[in-house]
């Protein structure tokens, strides 16, 4: 005998109402809690984490304030990079002559060459991050996919690559090379990619095993298009958390190298360069090492305070 269902009367079997949204109501959410919008994107859903992120907001704009000021202050000042003012060497922040940061020994004008410093500097990271990005992670996840003896000599590399000491193979390169602003490039880009190629390993390894994986190799997915299509963008979170990392070390490392005068050479200059003139003049021109450094620690600290951010928003865990 089977009974027919009856449509929902909004009342119990003793004839008390039912609460609205019939007998199982949607429970309301905790005070303070903020749900994700149904069928949201996980990009959506990371930005949205990360603009209630008040810090890495105020990095954010803080860095690219900088970024543009580098890139269209010297343009707006009137004072070229290797310009001398024969009126004033070695003079601090003034409003005449519209050294407004003051000038170096040398006559010139300490705030331009702080932004033109601050160009090389940024595009030193930025590129030997992006070497290390396209590097670390293709060869991460070829070696983590393939595994076995490939996955045994792939690592061995990184790790013969970990045993050379990098200042060496500075100095080996200016010896053969010579010493220009692309060496950098090329050193520092030689040697960050390590650290990247491991975390990517590691991830491809936890993710190979997946279902969606071996729904892939069911369906004949060639293993091109299941590294490229499934496996890294599915270690992209991490990858990401990374390279914000990345960056603050790389101009940490250039400013490193151009204070041992391992980096750029004049006419160029970058915050490292400055620095390190600057701690020559520091009892009688203090403005000469803390005008750089005050630049060069305020990115650090947006870039450091951005990918905690960009963690916490990514991190599947913290939802």
């Amino acid at each position: 005998m089977t009974s027919e269902s009856k449509p929902y009367s909004g009342e119990q079997r003793d004839g008390a109402p039912l609460p609205a949204g019939g007998p199982n109501p949607p429970r309301a959410p905790e005070p303070g809690s903020v749900a994700a919008p149904v069928g949201e994107s996980l990009a959506r859903d990371a930005w949205r984490r990360l603009s209630q992120n008040r810090a890495a907001m105020a990095s954010l704009g803080l860095l690219i304030a900088i970024i543009v000021v580098c890139i269209v202050g010297p343009w707006l000042l009137p004072w070229g990079l290797a310009e001398v003012d024969w009126n004033a060497f070695g003079t601090g922040p003034t409003l005449e002559g519209a050294h407004y940061l003051g000038t170096d020994a040398n006559g010139r004008d300490l705030l331009t060459r702080v932004l033109y410093g601050g160009r090389v500097s940024l595009s030193v990271a930025l590129v030997a991050s992006f070497v290390s990005l396209v590097i670390g992670v293709l060869y991460g996840a070829i070696s983590g996919y393939l595994g076995g003896r490939v996955d045994n000599y792939m690592m061995r590399f990184v790790d013969i690559m970990y045993s050379l000491p990098f200042m060496f193979l500075v100095i080996l390169l200016m010896v053969v090379f010579g010493r220009n602003i692309f060496l950098i490039y090329a050193a520092i880009g030689a040697v960050e990619w390590l650290d990247m190629a491991r975390i990517v390993r590691g991830q491809t390894l936890a993710l190979k095993r997946r279902e969606f994986i071996e729904a892939a190799h069911a369906l004949g997915v060639r293993d091109t298009k299941i590294v490229t299509r499934h496996l890294i963008p599915n270690a992209i979170g991490p990858v990401i958390i990374y390279v914000t990392l990345t960056v603050p070390k790389v101009i940490l490392l250039e400013s490193f190298l151009s204070f041992l005068g391992l980096g750029v050479q004049e006419p160029l200059t970058s915050w490292g360069v400055l620095i390190s003139e600057g701690v020559d003049m520091m009892e009688s021109a203090p403005w000469m090492l803390l005008v750089p450094s005050f630049f060069l620690a305020a990115t650090l600290f947006c870039l450091n305070f951005l990918g905690d951010g960009l963690r916490d928003a990514l991190d599947p865990r913290t939802r």
